[in-house]
């Protein structure tokens, strides 16, 4: 028999791990002296301990390794574990590769730029969002203010109507690219906290999970075009492509030379 510290040395396992081990029935110890607690193991337990250390290389959860261990699994049962952990490790790497490739791109364009950009672009998954909308045709750019400014007048009254609440800021969802200036689409888009019934004019509906690239800017209303150039600067060099309207949300437009903006592109990867 070895005392606990020397089959810790033997294994290379450390005691805490193994006093670990012994907890959730993974490896117990051949005898616990009852006088002074003392834990004894056997050499004959290191095919065993080896196992476990092999399968948590893998991946493998202490969990996973005791229904490996204890609980009879068949060899399909395992291969099927093994694919699994396969497949979540793929999934795994091309994730990094991913974030790989936005850290070049990022050297790339500081060593272009001389410096950061003053508009960073953070990609990033927003959750679904119930909202009360109204669509709008603004015959040219300089409208853009009083037609949303009506729109969202029309929506927040249907709201408070309803009795629903505002549970984050107002936007808009555009309906064409960021260069067009004349006959823009867009819907004067209010986040509320549950479903209330529509209107002719004014919808409501669930805007589903997406992944979206994002600029968010402190400042003039003026910054919005370096802010969609920015997004489209970083969506060519990381190879993204949008896969639906753009939003901008306006989180302070009380000043608007003071304001908090972010606008969002839906992206996948190219």
């Amino acid at each position: 028999m070895i005392k606990i510290g020397d089959f810790a040395r033997l294994s290379q396992v450390t005691i805490p791990a193994l006093r670990h081990y012994e907890d959730i029935g993974l490896l117990k110890p051949i005898s616990v002296d009852s006088a002074t607690g003392y834990r004894y193991y056997s050499v004959s337990q290191l095919p065993r301990l080896n196992r476990i250390l092999a399968l948590k290389d893998l991946g493998f959860t202490l969990q996973q390794i005791e229904n490996v261990l204890n609980g009879g699994l068949t060899l399909d049962e395992l291969r099927g574990m093994l694919k699994l952990k396969h497949a979540e490790v793929e999934q795994q790497l091309a994730t990094e590769q991913t974030r790989l490739d936005r850290i070049a791109a990022r050297l790339k364009q500081i060593e272009q730029e001389d410096g950061m950009s003053e508009f960073e672009v953070a990609l990033k998954t927003v959750s679904p969002m119930l909202v009360a909308s109204c669509t709008v045709t603004i015959p040219t750019n300089d409208q853009v203010s009083d037609f949303l400014g009506r729109a969202f007048a029309e929506v927040g009254n249907h709201i408070t109507a309803n009795d629903a609440k505002w549970v984050g800021p107002c936007g808009a969802f555009w309906h064409q690219g960021s260069e067009v200036l004349e006959n823009e689409v867009a819907e004067a888009v209010i986040p509320i906290d549950h479903m209330i019934p529509g209107t002719a004019s004014v919808q409501v509906y669930e805007v589903p999970a997406t992944q979206v690239a994002s600029v968010v800017h402190h400042g003039a209303f003026d910054s919005l075009p370096q802010m969609h150039r920015a997004l489209h600067e970083w969506m060519e060099i990381n190879q993204y492509q949008t896969v639906g309207s753009y939003r901008e949300f306006y989180h302070n437009t009380q000043d608007r030379e003071n304001s908090v903006i972010e606008v969002q592109y839906p992206v996948s990867r190219t």
